[in-house]
């Protein structure tokens, strides 16, 4: 296991001689001037929304994330939560269209959904003329949550009138993506936890190395995290190891990547309290989970963990709090080895910071997240935007702080 080290808080030390960041970067003025710029592409009927992805594609950005037209909020015991993806003009920042793909008991040629959510939309480019929507279907306590696929038709604008089962495949056979299978696997290597019929999820954003496919799985419900192999079907995930250890912890939401040693790292939402951090020399076998010096007070809300011109990025939600708002403080880091961490971004509202996403298309790195301004979850609708022009840092001379006004006092 690699050695996690101190992020560096101070030029005075050798390590900083070799520093990422200009000299007197503001993380939370770079935050800021991101926040600045992002603009809302839910629906103007959307009362909630959580957890998007997004796929860019020439001009346009797809952004897929669940939504309901009744509360703030999410949950995947709400029938009425359903799939949707926003079109963004990625020169104008304008939604071109919205498009609800999946809602529980929706018909379709081959198939007709179940009563119930449709919960936690992924997306990838399948092909030059084809993005493919993941989404599951859940009903928890009543039946196995499955993961389908819906595919978009980029030539025409529209999706196809077909959905598909996902499929896992784990030691003992391939079978429907369904979370007894995800469960009876991580049993059979030693997993306690009483298994879950709901909330099993593609959870982290799709990456390739060697050629290869790669995400990260997370059952919510049942503490359970894996890394797959994705098939080139883009229909069957094969698990490859887990990452539960140890298992007085509630690890879930992981993001996974991998250092230039070739070790393995995934970061671990931790229900108890800290993230902590895993490693791997082949992706099947995994060291317990340790906390990270870098990261002292994280909460449990979704990392990420990406690679942008060659710089690792760390997102973290911190447990400190703007004006009381949970998931209000949002800190990204960056490396070149995963072991010295630099602060780069520091986001900062009483609005929150909560489930981004990031990736680089056409030398700028974009981003979705989730905001809300009176309910408590803050999880109102999704926002996008620009967060840099890839590896660049946006000169701060001039710019200045957001000023968030004070809460109205309590009635």
């Amino acid at each position: 296991m690699i050695r996690l080290a101190l992020i560096c808080i101070s030029c005075a030390t050798a390590a900083c001689a070799q520093s990422l960041l200009p000299a007197r970067w503001d993380p939370a003025l770079a935050g800021d001037v991101v926040m600045r710029r992002l603009v809302n592409i839910s629906a103007p009927r959307v009362k909630g929304a959580h957890d998007a992805e997004f796929a860019c594609v020439g001009r346009r950005a797809y952004v897929v994330s669940e939504a309901n037209d009744v509360k703030a909020g999410e949950s995947a015991g709400w029938p009425f939560v359903y799939a949707t993806v926003s079109i963004v003009d990625l020169e104008t920042l304008t939604v071109e269209k919205v498009i609800d793909f999946a809602q529980g008991g929706q018909v379709f040629e081959n198939e007709t959904l179940p009563p119930g959510a449709c919960f936690v939309p992924r997306i990838i480019q399948k092909d030059a003329g084809t993005l493919r929507c993941y989404f599951t279907s859940e009903d928890p306590g009543k039946r196995q949550s499955q993961m389908w696929y819906r595919d978009f038709d980029l030539n025409s604008g529209g999706f196809v009138r077909t959905i598909h089962r996902a499929k896992l495949k784990t030691a003992a056979g391939t079978f429907d993506f369904q979370p007894r299978h995800f469960h009876a696997d991580a049993a059979a290597q030693g997993f306690m936890r009483k298994p879950s019929d709901s909330s099993f999820f593609i959870f982290d954003s799709f990456k390739r190395f060697d050629g290869r496919l790669y995400v990260a799985l997370n059952n919510f419900s049942g503490k359970q995290n894996a890394l797959a192999l994705v098939h080139d079907d883009l229909v069957t995930f094969e698990v490859l190891g887990h990452f539960n250890e140890p298992q007085s912890e509630q690890f879930s939401e992981s993001a996974v990547n991998r250092l230039p040693d070739g070790t393995w790292m995934a970061i671990c939402r931790n229900d108890k309290g800290n993230y902590h951090f895993a490693t791997s020399a082949d992706g099947r076998s995994w060291s317990a989970g340790k906390e990270m010096p870098s990261v002292p007070n994280g909460t449990n809300s979704k990392p990420t963990f990406d690679r942008f011109g060659g710089v690792y990025y760390l997102g973290w939600q911190e447990s400190a709090r703007i004006q009381g708002v949970s998931r209000s403080v949002f800190n990204v880091d960056i490396s070149r080895d995963g072991r010295l961490w630099q602060r780069k971004f520091r986001f900062e509202t009483p609005k929150s910071f909560q489930y981004p996403a990031f990736h680089e298309h056409a030398g700028t790195v974009w981003l979705t997240v989730t905001q809300g301004d009176k309910d408590p979850s803050r999880k109102e609708r999704i926002m996008f935007g620009k967060l840099e022009p890839a590896g660049k840092f946006e000169p701060q001379s001039g710019q200045k702080r957001l000023d968030w006004p004070a809460p109205p006092p309590a009635p």
